[in-house]
């Protein structure tokens, strides 16, 4: 009988599987972040985090690592192992092989090819199997697979920055910087971890941004812009794909030398029959993304609002006053009429990064 070990040391090394699974960050679409850590007596024998789709499992590199020391052990892994034969053969056979003793499991896989099946194998096979260790943090760390399995489309985060009176830039469109280095930073790291972002034309227009993380990850996320009739500038940032890809979704009726001159930089052009929020973001779960950021203007962050294809939202406050009854906003029209619907952000968490405030919250639907 394997021994019973206190809650605590479930915990300490749960989260150990947590800190290495997001070594992975940004790399892993659409596959989950998976860290898996084997102990024996107390002491590390292996571990091993997934670095990508195609790649071998967390558990299978840290069964490579403790070799024939895995036998009798207890492995820790944040998402249940697989039980199905895909680009790679099931974890679950692996475990068993190896002979390991124990598995502690952060949280049921919702893909209903696992679903369960991952624990009950281990178990008729007569392993012990803890089930729901550190489960929030588990759930928040995959919290983008978790909604492409779900609901079949990636976990979309609306990101803007605005003064205390709910501008993004003035009346002449000057927008840099309307937070401070810490904000800024923060967002490089937000980058990091999506595998695309999104912008209208204006914002290439006016801001000229790069949408990279300015060094802070080795990852940079796929660079989207949505241009129906490609009226964009011929020299932008977003051209120099040497850094980052860049793509542009388009429409049949868009100006078929700019597309030409785009793809001849580097540029990725796709037509869609409609070019939405709702298309693009269907476009891009197709493509494999789980976590895609929307940096745009008001216009097109209200029309992804409404299409329903915003999940987060991480508004930047910056304390300062620039006024103008023209100055844009963050978000265009809703068509809300009433406060009473208003669409209310939940679980809502404020941080504070130098003299800006960070404020994170979900969307949610307005009690009826």
């Amino acid at each position: 009988m394997i021994q019973s070990l206190p809650m605590e040391v479930h915990t300490r090394w749960m989260n150990r599987c947590l800190e290495i699974a997001q070594k992975a960050a940004g790399h892993t679409a659409p596959n989950p972040m998976v860290g898996a850590v084997i102990v024996d007596q107390g002491l590390v024998v292996g571990e091993g985090f997934h670095p990508g789709a195609g790649q071998p499992h967390a558990e299978v590199f840290a069964l490579r690592q403790a070799g024939d020391k895995a036998k009798g052990a207890t492995l820790y892994v944040n998402l249940e192992p697989c039980n199905h034969t895909g680009r790679t053969p099931p974890c679950t056979q692996a475990l068993i092989r190896a002979g390991v003793g124990r598995v502690v499991v952060g949280m049921i896989d919702p893909d209903p090819r696992v679903a369960g099946t991952g624990v009950q194998t281990l178990k008729a096979a007569g392993i012990d199997v803890i089930v729901g260790v550190e489960e929030a943090a588990c759930q928040a760390l995959n919290q983008a697979f978790v909604q492409r399995i779900i609901h079949q489309r990636p976990l979309g985060i609306l990101k803007y920055a605005m003064t205390l009176d709910g501008k993004i830039a003035t009346t002449t469109g000057h927008s840099h910087w309307v937070t401070g280095p810490q904000a800024r930073a923060k967002v490089h790291q937000l980058r990091a971890i999506c595998d695309a972002v999104v912008v209208g034309g204006n914002t290439v227009r006016y801001d000229n941004p790069h949408l990279t993380t300015h060094g802070h990850s080795a990852h940079n996320p796929l660079r989207v812009v949505l241009s129906r009739r490609l009226q964009l500038p011929l020299e932008a940032n977003l051209w120099l794909t040497t850094t980052a890809p860049t793509l542009v979704l388009t429409t049949p009726q868009a100006d078929s030398e700019r597309s030409k001159t785009l793809t001849a930089s580097g540029v990725e052009v796709i037509p869609l029959p409609t070019l939405t929020p709702a298309t693009t973001t269907q476009y891009l779960y197709d493509r494999g993304c789980a976590q895609v950021l929307w940096e745009c203007g008001g216009t097109l962050a209200a029309l992804a609002i409404q299409d329903g294809v915003i999940d987060k939202v991480w508004a930047f406050v910056a304390p300062k006053l620039v006024g103008g009854t023209q100055a844009p906003g963050p978000v265009g029209d809703l068509n809300i009429a009433t406060m009473t619907s208003a669409k209310q952000l939940s679980d809502v968490t404020w941080h504070a990064l130098g003299d800006d405030l960070l404020i994170e919250g979900y969307l949610r639907a307005v009690p009826q």
